[in-house]
């Protein structure tokens, strides 16, 4: 028990004057720059089961603000700089179909590590997978069949994912080799963490959006990168 002591106290103190030196990470805020538009509610009538499931319809999740403007579901990513060989986690990223919408909307996920795909409605789903790297798949998941499980093996960019039972059902899925991703919460913060001190790229991508990258310096402490999004002009 002493020698425990002793031990916390020596690592607080090389931690005090330097030697002991923690990793860094990356931080910001996402936000819309405009007039944002008007989310519609979706129309579930085609489902009886997913009209029950739901007491007030959603809303269309394409571009979700806070009161502030932060934008969530932005997935935030390395691109440049790790150099270092990671192996997927055992531990599997669940994506779940309930109120027959997909939660999260957007997640990342490392080549090789296990999707749960939970079906939590009581009715008929399928998940269409359209990746253009790993192969596509079209799995239906019955109210009988309340999980399978999934890899994609190389990584992608994100890309979109169905239900063809259900088509305002939508989702996006990033595949990396590392995991140095995150994907922005409610009022459209994200922190990627575990960063070694160095030079990285990061990228922000969303799916309507689009993609905007930035160079940032990782030291021992909180690196910090905000990115602003505008609604793209119409096509002439």
């Amino acid at each position: 028990m002493v020698g425990r002591k002793l031990l916390a106290q020596m690592i607080v103190l090389l931690s005090a004057v330097g030697i002991i030196y923690a990793e860094g990470s990356i931080t910001g805020t996402i936000t819309f720059e405009g007039k944002a538009p008007k989310m519609k509610p979706l129309r579930l009538d085609a489902d009886p089961i997913c009209v029950a499931n739901n007491e007030i319809a959603p809303k269309k999740e394409w571009l979700i603000l806070d009161e502030n403007k932060g934008v969530k579901n932005v997935l935030v990513f390395v691109t440049e700089g790790l150099n270092i060989d990671y192996s997927p986690p055992e531990e599997p990223v669940v994506i779940d179909q309930k109120g027959c919408i997909y939660s999260p909307h957007v997640l990342g996920i490392m080549a090789g590590q296990q999707l749960d795909i939970l079906n939590n409605d009581g009715t008929l789903h399928n998940i269409h997978a359209l990746p253009k790297v790993n192969k596509e798949f079209n799995k239906a998941q019955p109210r009988s069949k309340k999980k399978l499980s999934v890899k994609f093996e190389k990584p992608e960019a994100p890309f979109k994912v169905k239900c063809d039972v259900h088509p305002w059902m939508g989702a996006y899925i990033g595949v990396f080799d590392h995991p140095c991703f995150a994907v922005s919460g409610d009022d459209g913060t994200y922190i990627i963490s575990d960063l070694k001190p160095g030079e990285y790229v990061i990228e922000a991508w969303h799916e309507k959006l689009g993609s905007q990258t930035a160079n940032v310096t990782v030291s021992d402490s909180a690196a910090h990168q905000d990115f602003t999004f505008k609604k793209p002009s119409k096509k002439k």
